[in-house]
């Protein structure tokens, strides 16, 4: 296995889906600009309430990618 070295990139996504979704959608987004990306954490979730239901969910993503040479 190669020695890499990687940066970090925290984005935040938004779904009224579900908070799988949202973090689905940070990673869609990022994939249009980032090379190499290989793994992401889920740092933090929250939602928005209306009437008593979740209305909208909030996804807190680390996103790691390798440096190119």
């Amino acid at each position: 296995m190669s020695d890499h070295v990687y940066k970090k990139l925290e984005l935040v996504g938004s779904s009224t889906v579900s908070s799988d979704d949202a973090a689905r959608n940070a990673i869609a987004q990022a994939q249009a600009t980032i090379r190499n990306m290989d793994w992401f954490e889920v740092v933090d979730t929250r939602g928005h309430i209306v009437d008593g239901k979740v209305a909208h969910w909030q996804v807190t993503v680390k996103i790691g990618f390798r440096l190119e040479s």
